[in-house]
């Protein structure tokens, strides 16, 4: 079984090595040892800390195989982006160009470098080792993060926003940083992508166009690549847009992934989660598998298990290898979410 929990010290071996694994255009887990001990440190912090609003909070998570003690896979909310350093992203828009008198009417994509997020929670660093890829697993750890916000609204902003991976090859190389790259920089995607991950973004603001760019000046590839998404990526948004989350023209600014969005209170989980008495024992034939977690924040537990509700959904049976996962015992509520919506 898997099990969700607040990140700690000792996992940072663990954090190193999927940072390794999870490759180029993983900008929110780069490989580097003093930012990657601070996300750590600042994770403790956050879950630690006794606030009731939105704030340059982040929230990591880690994903503990409970037969072997491994951490095999990582999850995060960044509880107000911007906050800190400066958030960016290109807008997707039009511009008309028109003359009556030569009857003329052209309609121009553009891309223009905004702020616009400031402020609003993230969905972010969601990594699971391939050796995992498999069952629930992948739909625990993205999941889980809906029900902590439904225990803890008060935490988040209202607005969640998911910057999807766009499209690069084995290398690193993507098509639309090419362009920009050719034209305003002299630095190279993986070089780009790292500086960002490491919080050194003042060269955005120094070399990125100031004016927007007219995206039919783009190079084809780069054109093509707007608003696409890498093909790892995909069952990754196909969940998210299962839960309500769509594109609204936001792109990332280095691979022009999409960024996807929603309002808290819209999350299909956050919308459909509950809470029950639970009772330890074991649950019968007709019980159901669900996203099950702990009504706390420092200890969140979350797993994958069989629960039996009763006919009025407020008392339900679980086992004891749930409760243990858990760290819950007899009478005690937890909140608990389905694994699928239909779209």
């Amino acid at each position: 079984m898997l099990v969700i929990r607040p990140i700690k010290e000792t996992d940072y071996p663990a954090l190193l090595q999927m940072a390794v694994g999870s490759g180029i255009g993983f900008t929110s887990l780069p490989v580097d040892e003093p930012l990657l001990r601070e996300k750590l440190a600042h994770s403790i912090r956050s879950f630690a800390s006794d606030i009731d609003h939105p704030g340059d909070l982040h929230y990591l998570m880690v994903a503990e195989d409970t037969e072997t003690g491994e951490v095999v896979g990582t999850s995060a909310i960044d509880a107000a982006v911007g906050m800190a350093s400066p958030f960016y992203t290109y807008h997707l828009g039009k511009v008309v160009h028109a003359s009556r008198s030569l009857n003329v009417y052209n309609v121009v994509e553009t891309l223009t470098l905004t702020n616009d997020y400031t402020g609003v929670t993230e969905l972010c660093t969601l990594f699971l080792q391939e050796s995992h890829r498999q069952g629930q697993n992948g739909r625990l750890l993205s999941k889980c993060r809906f029900l902590l916000m439904a225990e803890h609204p008060q935490r988040f902003n209202d607005s969640v926003i998911a910057e999807m991976r766009g499209v690069s090859d084995e290398q690193g190389r993507s098509p639309f940083w090419q362009w920009l790259q050719d034209n305003f920089f002299s630095v190279d995607f993986p070089t780009a992508d790292y500086l960002t991950g490491v919080g050194k973004k003042e060269f955005i603001a120094e070399l990125m166009p100031k004016y927007p760019i007219y995206v039919n000046l783009l190079s084809k590839e780069a054109q093509a690549v707007i608003g696409e998404v890498h093909e790892k990526t995909r069952p990754a948004l196909r969940l998210l847009e299962a839960e309500g989350f769509c594109k609204h023209g936001y792109v990332d600014i280095f691979d022009a992934g999409p960024t996807v969005e929603c309002p808290l209170k819209l999350i299909e989980s956050v919308k459909h989660s509950f809470k029950v008495i639970v009772h330890v024992g074991q649950p019968s034939e007709a019980a159901e598998e669900m996203l099950l977690t702990n009504a706390r924040l420092q200890e969140f537990r979350a797993c994958v298990s069989q629960i039996e509700l009763d006919s009025k959904k407020s008392h339900a049976v679980i086992s004891k290898e749930a409760a243990k996962a858990l760290e819950v015992t007899d009478g005690e509520q937890i909140r608990i979410g389905a694994l699928r919506f239909e779209q």
